[in-house]
């Protein structure tokens, strides 16, 4: 059965099925946005660190979606960082679904390579998205490499987080939110962190506050 569980045939299935149930199921939630002021420029196109807990990836597409529907032809440079392991890329074809771009790397396994290639897609003018405690944890502490990013490349990073009022939460370690349709939901945007190109290590609890301020803020205005 464990080998079956992790055919490749197997996870590609499963990987559709779930995307597709996601769509679905965020498809049909009335979605709102908070924090307008602070999410405009990114929505527009602007390059940016979009940064949220690894608990809420499943909500997150919204944004994506949120962004897409603002611009004329309906374009999007969002890229997602996920890990190298199975998991991530189970995880990375769960997202595909989505119309979003994968890059392959965390801070346990191709990390290195994973930063380059998110700063050479930052210094191109494109937008990235990453979970600070993913793919193991702890959960809702944020690595180095959301900081370090923002340092080396001059852009902000705006903690983003999300609620819906149907779900049910998984016994994993991240507690992860999984969407149930025709629910009511919401995305929130906190102000934009700049961080300066010496001392990242002073930015890190600012944006793992923020982190976790956007996550207490959605949790209250999108209650189960």
């Amino acid at each position: 059965m464990k080998r079956l569980l992790r055919h490749p045939i197997f996870q590609t299935s499963l990987a559709n099925i779930l995307g597709r149930y996601l769509w679905f199921a965020l498809r049909t939630t009335r979605w709102t946005l908070d924090g307008e002021a602070h999410a405009a420029p990114y929505l527009a196109g602007q390059p940016v660190i979009a940064a949220f807990w690894h608990e809420r990836l499943p909500l997150m597409p919204q944004l994506c979606d949120m962004a897409r529907a603002r611009r004329p032809d309906g374009s999007l440079r969002m890229h997602v960082l996920v890990s190298q392991s199975r998991d991530g890329r189970f995880i990375g074809a769960v997202l595909r679904r989505f119309r979003l771009q994968v890059v392959l790397g965390s801070s346990s396994k191709g990390g290195a390579a994973g930063m380059r290639a998110l700063l050479s897609l930052l210094a191109d003018g494109g937008q990235i998205a990453v979970t600070p405690d993913g793919p193991r944890g702890p959960r809702r502490v944020a690595a180095a490499g959301v900081a370090q990013m923002a340092a080396a490349s001059g852009i902000a990073v705006l903690p983003c987080s999300a609620q819906i009022s149907r779900r049910r939460v998984m016994r994993s370690w991240d507690r992860m939110v999984i969407p149930l349709p025709f629910a009511r939901g919401v995305v929130v945007c906190g102000a934009p962190i700049l961080v300066p190109p010496e001392g990242w290590q002073d930015a890190l609890p600012q944006i793992q506050a923020a982190l976790n301020a956007a996550a207490d803020r959605a949790d209250l205005l999108c209650p189960a």
